[in-house]
């Protein structure tokens, strides 16, 4: 009950218009300059796509099985893209996190500011990139396979875990990463190690038994089986396992929410 009346009081709807200037201003300032411009946000995901797709699928003959045949490399492609999109969300959010409030002094010294609302941003760059991935996906999967998921309509859902996820993760390390600065070295090794520890290029059935438990304490893999189940394989979302993980993760958002509101005070001596 008290973090439902303290997430109550948060003040993320009565700043929701700072909130769009500040993605508006950051995704402008990404491909300022550029000849190209937005178009890298449509080219970025496809480069990185086929260097993923060859090197697994190509040179390594990686394959995911599922109940008959092995996958063809368009279908490793696509399930692999399905993969790497949410990913790619957490990682993209979770390695900015400890320069967040350490890129912006002014806002910390000289302005009256809502510190708390970075991390929002953060995400909400994160997350239109990921839109024009989804929408690159959807685009492919009708080319390849000549349909359109089912279920496509329950994607929000499969972002909601993803959302707490990373603003929990977003708060606790934007707060760290003004007391301990070597969390910006740290951090991007310990994201990688997670990358080979998520199911983003190999499924959940091809780790020993032994070690499946490990992997399915990572909030991730039942992200990614979210996603690929709405998006690629027309499947219902692994109801109970969503529901626990996204009530989980939204108390981790709310603890990293109020630990961030109570170290804030500490930011402008150390800044």
């Amino acid at each position: 009950m008290r973090i439902s009346q303290r997430f109550a009081q948060m003040t993320f709807y009565r700043q929701r218009s700072l909130i769009r200037q500040l993605i508006q201003r950051e995704l402008g300032q990404r491909y300022r300059g550029s000849y190209l411009g937005v178009l890298w946000s449509y080219l970025t995901p496809l480069f990185m796509l086929l260097i993923y797709t060859f090197v697994f699928s190509i040179i390594f003959k990686a394959r995911w099985r599922l109940d008959g045949p092995d996958t063809s490399t368009t279908d490793f492609a696509l399930i692999l893209f399905a993969g790497m999109t949410p990913f790619n969300v957490f990682s993209e959010v979770t390695n900015r996190a400890p320069t967040l409030i350490t890129s912006v002094p002014n806002y910390v010294k000289k302005v009256v500011f809502p510190l708390e609302i970075l991390p929002v941003v953060s995400l909400g760059v994160a997350f239109i990139q990921s839109l024009i991935n989804m929408l690159l996906l959807l685009v492919f999967s009708f080319i390849f396979q000549g349909t359109i998921s089912a279920t496509f309509y329950l994607l929000p859902l499969a972002y909601l875990p993803l959302f707490f996820l990373c603003l929990g993760t977003s708060w606790f390390l934007s707060s760290l990463g003004v007391f301990i600065r070597d969390l910006t070295q740290g951090i991007p090794i310990l994201v990688q190690i997670l990358f080979f520890l998520t199911p983003v290029v190999y499924p959940l059935e091809q780790v020993p038994e032994n070690l499946r438990a490990v992997l399915l304490a990572n909030p991730l893999t039942t992200i990614l089986n979210c996603f690929r189940q709405v998006v690629l394989f027309g499947g219902q979302l692994p109801w109970i396992d969503w529901a626990a993980t996204t009530l989980v993760l939204m108390l981790f958002a709310g603890a990293g929410y109020f630990w961030f509101i109570r170290t804030k005070k500490g930011f402008a001596d150390v800044v």
